[in-house]
């Protein structure tokens, strides 16, 4: 009977590995270099190559290992098919064929977010819950969702891309998917600090936020949390932002748990105190007792949560 397996995250600069045994222990973690050179032609042959050669310095054989589990920042459909993944310079990429013709192992693949996602509900901040929403808050805001202690799909390949809900119809900049008035353009990093630097612009009040060069979403909530004034003025446009948004996708997934993660989640628990309000006004009243967590796992969310497909 196998024992072990094989959590993979593919990101833009690095690969994330990680060894599991089947009961959820991490045994090791390290990572790659993502080589985009040449449309990412590189990336699944080293991650083969570092998965054969752990087992080789663990002393395991395939028989050993249930399979591997990647996450790829990109859409991915039911048979582990990627049309293009931008970040990684792919087109097409048949993930699941191409790995374990590789490996000589089962392979599941799933969108990087959406495995994070799995990961929290395994072992984070979503423990103990079958329905779950997650949205995560770094450069951009990327999301997965949980029914059933799996993951959502949907036919495209595109469920939970929470980021690219329209949620504004007088944002003239565009999104980077093309499109205007994205989640994305409010509630990300880089959409909070645009917040406060038209914030800051409109108002000749005092604040602190005004001396940074560099205005981050982490220079906003160390604000927030001095009580400065127009700093909680970004923190509630914010807040309306994504707990509106949030309140849309609870009346169609009905989750138990809403659990925010990513760069901007660091924040701490202040973060929630300004998105469940607005949630709460404006979502369907049965949904109102939704739970809301912080992410728990950091970075090793989408290494767990590739494990966890194989499982």
């Amino acid at each position: 009977m196998a024992k072990y397996c094989f959590g993979i995250d593919v990101g833009g600069t690095t690969i994330k590995c990680g060894l599991f045994q089947t009961d959820g222990v991490m045994l090791d973690k390290w990572e790659i270099r993502t080589r985009v050179e040449e449309s990412g032609r590189y990336i699944l042959p080293d991650v083969a190559e570092t998965i054969l050669a752990k087992i080789a310095e663990k002393n395991l054989s395939k028989s050993d290992i249930a399979g591997v589990g990647i996450g790829v920042p990109g859409p991915v459909n039911e048979a582990g098919e990627v049309p293009e993944a931008v970040n990684i310079h792919w087109g097409y990429v048949n993930v699941v064929k191409e790995l374990g013709d590789l490996t000589g192992m089962t392979v599941k693949a799933a969108n990087d977010a959406n495995v994070a996602a799995l990961g929290e509900l395994w072992q984070g901040g979503g423990t103990g819950y079958q329905d779950m929403i997650m949205v995560t808050l770094g450069t951009g805001v990327g999301g997965g969702i949980i029914l059933g202690g799996k993951i959502v799909a949907g036919a495209h390949g595109a469920g939970g891309e929470i980021g690219h809900a329209h949620v504004d119809d007088t944002m003239v900049e565009a999104c980077n998917c093309g499109n205007h008035g994205c989640l994305e353009q409010f509630a990300s990093a880089t959409g909070i600090a645009n917040l406060a630097k038209k914030i800051l612009e409109a108002s000749d009040a005092p604040s602190v936020i005004r001396g940074h060069r560099n205005i981050s979403a982490k220079t906003v909530f160390d604000a927030v949390k001095e009580g400065d004034a127009l700093a909680i003025q970004v923190a509630e446009q914010f807040g309306e932002y994504l707990g509106k948004a949030l309140a849309v996708f609870s009346v169609v997934v009905d989750p138990e748990v809403i659990v925010i993660g990513g760069g901007v989640s660091n924040a701490g628990p202040i973060l929630l105190d300004y998105v469940t309000g607005p949630f709460c006004k404006n979502t369907f009243p049965p949904c109102r007792d939704t739970k809301f967590a912080l992410a728990k796992l950091g970075n090793d969310a989408g290494i767990y949560g590739a494990a966890k497909m194989v499982l």
